[in-house]
């Protein structure tokens, strides 16, 4: 079995691989200063809980963008599994070509879900959103070159801003409002954040396929917390919730190839 790691600024996702399935998926809030007993302690436990026998485990994985805890992470690891975990970083096997000019800048996130995305719908040209803390947009070609994308703030860092940056408006949930026209804060707070959210993703993807993939119409995928959403906003071709886990789990396969 192989243990897939996504460490998140807001969550630590997990993934359990049994061959190419994936048998369970588990969260947990991040904590930047977690010791490496309490992660490996909750690892092994929420295996148990699931009966899933530790020591099954076979091969570890983690794609991480809160640098504080990897040092945690990796003793944990190597403590309660007994096993070296690969980090999604400059220098592994990725099977990608990165068509930028300093390729370690590149997020661990953004390899990992382009490493999925390529993986799973081989010989498409894509744009990949990854909606979490940041939301993500990037673009690899059919013949696996990413040519880079696009960051802007997330929804849940939109919320906030506004509620830090004011006096009156408030904190609210992140939804799709039931009418666009906000009849009151939380109302017209929800539409601005959902629409004009919409709004920035339908425009850059716009640009990326008439600036970048005119010969051939890209494949839009939606990946992280909060992209079911916007499942029916005619945004998305795909949604693959798992696919940060799903490239941790292919780039330990490219990796293990002599």
């Amino acid at each position: 079995m192989t243990l897939t790691i996504d460490v998140g600024n807001s969550n630590l996702t997990g993934g359990i691989f049994c061959d190419e399935k994936m048998v369970l998926q588990f969260r947990k809030t991040t904590h930047k200063d977690a010791s490496s007993d309490e992660i490996g302690i909750f690892l092994r436990s929420v295996l148990r809980e699931n009966q899933i026998d530790p020591s099954k485990i076979t091969k570890i994985g983690v794609c991480s963008v809160v640098p504080p805890i990897n040092y945690s992470l990796a003793s944990g690891i190597s403590k309660y599994f007994g096993k070296e975990p690969l980090f999604i970083q400059a220098g592994i096997k990725t099977g990608l070509k990165l068509k930028v000019p300093n390729p370690k800048e590149v997020g661990a996130d953004l390899i990992a879900d382009s490493i999925g995305a390529s993986s799973l719908f081989p010989d498409r040209n894509l744009i990949i959103v990854d909606l979490g803390t940041a939301s993500t947009i990037n673009l690899v070609t059919e013949d696996k070159v990413f040519l880079g994308g696009a960051i802007l703030p997330g929804l849940k860092m939109s919320v906030q801003a506004l509620a830090d940056g004011t006096s009156k408006l408030p904190h609210v949930e992140i939804s799709r409002p039931k009418e666009p026209l906000g009849v009151a804060t939380v109302d017209a707070i929800q539409s601005g954040i959902f629409y004009g959210h919409a709004g920035s993703i339908k425009e850059l993807c716009g640009i990326f396929k008439k600036e970048y993939f005119k010969d051939s119409a890209p494949l839009v995928i939606g990946t992280g917390g909060f992209a079911k959403i916007f499942e029916d906003c005619g945004i998305f071709d795909r949604i693959v919730p798992a696919l940060t886990l799903i490239g941790v789990k292919k780039a330990i396969q490219l990796n293990e190839q002599v």
